[in-house]
């Protein structure tokens, strides 16, 4: 006979697992994050901070301290994944031109027609920003003016490319007559940048106004909102040609950004 009061639970115990065992279920086991997970997840925490730090107050006055205290973390942790704030500010521009492309970029690509991308595009970015993290490029822009720095030289970089694309797109517009002539498509994709960076900046914390009002800017930027000016004698001859595309093109914005376009004034007596 057994006289403690808990070897009948003990045996009991012993026989579960003993037969839970002996059928290959392996007992629950708690996953723990390897080294290289919590790594990479203390980055991308540090990243973020900082990008939010460059965001508010530029380079100069980002404080390493705070980016960490700011993530959760330490400032030696800080400096494990970072040697110094040159490093930091190089990683978090590729960390935002990262991840604007996989979810601002990836949106672009799904869409059927130059309008619709370019519309998107000005949707996505505005989304995207509401991270707080909309003044990066344009701080550092500023922060690096007029010198020869990596981190200015990544950030030209990144945003020439982007300039380009929009140029593309905007050609291929022209082309199918979705949007119409006017100024050289780069100078027409720089303005499509500068008015999108200017309207999510404007707009912060006014979502979802900041999504709809920055497409419609960059409709306006593409001269889609009202009729273009009176155009050089070379294009008055193919005026009904225009006309039509211009109507196509209207058609499109309209359908994706929800414009209400203005009568065509009428000439005068």
């Amino acid at each position: 006979m057994d006289l403690h009061p808990y070897a009948g639970v003990y045996h009991t115990h012993v026989r579960v697992r003993t037969a839970a065992r002996s059928k290959g279920e392996a007992p629950a086991a708690r996953q723990r994050p390897t080294q290289a997970e919590r790594s990479a997840r203390t980055r991308s925490a540090l990243l973020e901070s900082a990008a939010r730090g460059l965001s508010r107050y530029g380079y100069g006055n980002l404080v390493l301290e705070q980016v960490a205290r700011e993530a959760g973390y330490t400032r030696g942790a800080l400096y494990h994944q970072f040697k110094d704030k040159e490093e930091l500010a190089l990683a978090v521009v590729e960390w935002v031109d990262e991840t604007w492309r996989r979810e601002v970029g990836g949106l672009v690509e799904q869409q059927p027609d130059p309008v619709a991308a370019l519309i998107a595009l000005a949707r996505g970015h505005a989304v995207y920003c509401r991270r707080d993290v909309a003044r990066v490029a344009m701080a550092l822009r500023l922060d690096f003016s007029g010198q020869d720095h990596p981190v200015g030289r990544e950030v030209e970089r990144i945003s020439e490319t982007l300039v380009k694309r929009c140029a593309r797109l905007i050609n291929a517009g022209r082309r199918d007559g979705s949007i119409p002539p006017g100024p050289p498509a780069r100078a027409v994709a720089l303005a499509f940048v500068g008015a999108l960076e200017g309207a999510v900046i404007a707009l912060a914390g006014q979502a979802p106004h900041d999504e709809l009002l920055a497409a419609r800017a960059a409709a306006g930027v593409l001269g889609l909102d009202s009729p273009p000016a009176r155009p050089p004698t070379w294009i008055r001859s193919r005026e009904p040609e225009l006309a039509a595309q211009q109507t196509r093109g209207r058609s499109t914005a309209q359908r994706i950004v929800g414009l209400t376009w203005p009568a065509t004034p009428k000439s005068g007596p």
